[in-house]
């Protein structure tokens, strides 16, 4: 199939950017069906920002709350509010049961 340069508009920046007809073809042979969306410094930023862990909003500090071990019986920090109808393990000992 021949290819030919494509003007495309980043989602991000609105900038216009060339898809050319040697990227194309690399796509093509990568099985990517879908056309860049970012033109390539809005990818590299997008990129070096790594991706955000589920459920969490911000990269900021997890919060913690405070649990006595199950079975060890010291004083942790756990990234979960305890229920009180489960066992909490420190990471030590948590470490061990897995």
């Amino acid at each position: 199939m021949a290819y030919s340069d494509k003007q495309i508009r980043c989602v991000d920046c609105g900038a216009e950017f060339v898809f050319s007809a040697g990227e194309q073809e690399r796509f093509a042979q990568l099985g990517f069906t879908n056309e860049p969306k970012r033109c390539a410094p809005c990818r590299a930023a997008k990129k070096s920002a790594g991706p955000r862990p589920a459920g969490r909003s911000s990269g900021g500090p997890r919060e913690m709350f405070p649990a006595v071990c199950a079975d060890c019986g010291q004083q942790t920090q756990v990234p979960f509010n305890p229920r009180g109808d489960r066992p909490v393990y420190c990471s030590d000992c948590f470490g061990r049961r897995r």
